[in-house]
């Protein structure tokens, strides 16, 4: 199998077989030190919006971008090389739920300008910085009924995830995204509507950028949430050819382990990714997770030694401080090797 040459994050494949790059932490757990309120969420332009707005993160690139703009550059001070657009929920179905869906495209121009403009401020030759485009899973999944009366319901369809996010990836293309991240995902056929859209968005435009995808396993039977095993899911999704499939979300270091491991041994034409929560829930802790910084770097530490990983980071309830104890303990070690070839031709432009 050949690929086109990238377009953008032209660099990248070479960096993954060099050395493990470092992908940022959470962005949720951090907005929430920030404490706040409704009406830093409406700012003036949703001031009278009939509905609850906080929580609704993407639209503080609209509000508050003072606060996205300072946790990029956190992040990418504690030794990130790629940093996540603030665009987890920001597709026309996640934004429904706040009467927002108009805005959804508007959100990930203003994502991705926010995060480019923070990865050229630190960007050097030795080190270029690399914006992600972040296409989460929306509340909604393609393969499960919401009723369990009705085995056959289903509360959206394949061509509705299409276009929200091919809706999405427009507007992270306009923003300036160097790649996309096709992340948390707990139904691969979201995640196939996902892959789609990037297709048709790539094959139109000329650009050609690279696609991680990344699934999650919901718990110990090492299943996503749509029933399918690690190594079913990449064997769902090797079409894509993306330039890392991993894990991330969840269960943790310690219990992602196994499945981390599994994923590097059948994924052999492409590179890994991993990035887990700082542990367990807790909501008794500030971040709602009780990892230190000094124990998710261990563990992920212990992956990189065993040869598992091109790319490390954080999901839930880590921080800046998670992110450098990652990116020091790592650095000793080599990329896990992905064969003589990605993809039998992939290369660089």
């Amino acid at each position: 199998m050949t690929s086109p040459a990238y377009t953008r994050a032209a660099a990248l494949p070479e960096i993954l077989s060099r050395r493990i790059a470092i992908l940022d932490g959470a962005m949720g757990t951090m907005i929430q030190r920030y404490k706040l309120a409704e009406a830093d969420y409406r700012g003036e332009r949703f001031r009278d919006h009939p509905k609850d707005l906080k929580g609704n993160n993407e639209l503080l690139q609209f509000t508050r971008p003072d606060v996205i703009g300072e946790i990029h550059e956190k992040y990418l001070a504690a030794g990130a090389d790629i940093i996540e657009t603030n665009t987890f929920g920001a597709t026309r179905v996640a934004q429904d739920d706040y009467g927002l869906a108009p805005l959804a495209r508007e959100m990930n121009v203003a994502a991705a300008k926010l995060a480019r403009a923070a990865c050229d401020k630190f960007s050097t030759p030795d080190k270029p910085r690399f914006v992600a485009g972040a296409l989460g899973p929306t509340p909604r999944t393609a393969s499960i009924s919401p009723d369990v009366n009705d085995p056959a319901a289903r509360n959206v369809t394949f061509d509705e995830l299409r276009a929200a996010y091919r809706e999405q990836a427009e507007g992270l293309l306009e923003g300036g995204a160097d790649l996309f991240l096709v992340e948390t995902i707990f139904d691969t056929l979201n995640a196939k509507a996902a892959i789609f859209a990037l297709d048709e968005l790539m094959d139109e435009t000329g650009e050609r950028l690279p696609v991680i995808v990344s699934g999650t396993v919901t718990d110990a039977s090492g299943r996503i949430l749509s029933g399918q095993t690690v190594t079913a899911f990449w064997h769902s999704v090797r079409h894509a050819k993306p330039i890392a499939v991993g894990l991330n979300c969840a269960l943790g270091a310690t219990l992602m382990r196994p499945y981390i491991e599994e994923l590097a041994r059948v994924a052999g034409d492409t590179f890994i990714s991993c990035y887990p929560n700082a542990g367990l829930p807790n909501p008794m802790s500030e971040t709602g997770f009780d990892e230190t910084p000094e124990i998710t770097g261990a563990l992920l530490e212990e992956f990189a030694k065993s040869g598992f990983l091109n790319i490390a980071g954080g999901c839930c309830g880590t921080t800046p401080e998670h992110i450098a104890a990652i990116a020091q303990r790592v650095a000793r070690y080599q990329p896990r090797c992905c064969g003589a070839s990605l993809f039998g031709g992939l290369k660089a432009a």
